[in-house]
């Protein structure tokens, strides 16, 4: 496709689930009828993703997160923010386009997020069910301990959060991305789905894991892993830079991540 452009992406990028009235997907900067010189895909659009992005020659950043640190658009806690001045100020002056890309890519069926996270943790053959809010795996047997560290390894993270007996068996796991791990989503998967473990990216943690430490201390067992919401959400993001490339092989598409926003220490 010769000279594509920021509109014609963002249309493909939307076409799969049609017109939402409400949401948060939006061209935040930039012009829909610029030329695309290249695609970068991110979890987070921090200022260093988006100054690598343009170093790479990039002109259209497509972001699962918001850039000013707010689920909707800039809060008015902002305005005169010297952090929030600077960043807006350089993102004006790159001559960067950033696309929203998350309402749209959770209503993916399957879901953009889930279906990344699954090619990454190499589960794609375990899948039993798929609900709007998660997805039910039966995977070979292995403890709540090795469960971790599979997450871990294939992942590549430093560290995930664990409740439970470290020795609970687990062969059906009930997996949710991002913020889906409160107790609204998550806790009926131990009833209704039968699940022995969840594997999310955060919740609030007065809910799920209150349940699960009183659950194991009736002698109940379940367990619980908490990813962190960008280590369970960037694998979609790099699935969906795979997917743009195929769609557009004459445009350098990019996936890029920054450095994990917390350390263990």
């Amino acid at each position: 496709m010769a000279h594509l452009t920021v509109r014609e992406v963002i249309r493909s990028l939307e076409e799969p689930v049609g017109v939402l009235e409400k949401t948060v997907d939006t061209l935040k900067c930039g012009s829909p009828d610029r030329v695309v010189t290249g695609i970068v895909t991110a979890f987070m659009p921090t200022q260093h993703v988006l100054e690598q992005a343009a170093a790479l020659g990039a002109n259209l950043v497509v972001a699962h997160e918001g850039a000013y640190y707010s689920h909707h658009d800039p809060a008015d806690f902002l305005e005169q923010d010297p952090v929030y001045l600077e960043k807006r100020q350089w993102i004006e002056a790159s001559g960067l386009a950033i696309y929203r890309f998350h309402d749209y890519w959770h209503r993916y069926r399957p879901d953009g997020i889930m279906t990344g996270l699954l090619q990454s943790l190499g589960w794609e053959e375990y899948v039993v069910e798929d609900l709007p809010a998660a997805t039910i795996l039966e995977v070979p047997a292995l403890t709540l301990g090795e469960a971790a560290e599979v997450v871990k390894s294939r992942l590549g993270l430093a560290f995930v959060r664990v409740s439970g007996d470290l020795s609970t068996p687990c062969t059906r796991i009930g997996l949710l991305a991002g913020y889906r791990g409160g107790g609204g989503s998550a806790i009926p998967l131990f009833g209704k789905g039968q699940v022995d473990l969840i594997i999310a990216g955060e919740g609030p943690e007065w809910e799920t894991p209150e349940y699960v430490r009183d659950a194991v201390h009736q002698g109940r067992p379940k367990g619980l892993i908490m990813l962190g919401h960008a280590e369970s959400e960037e694998p979609g993001m790099r699935y969906l830079a795979e997917l743009l490339q195929r769609r557009f092989p004459e445009v350098p598409v990019h996936f890029l991540a920054d450095k994990p926003v917390f350390r263990a220490v």
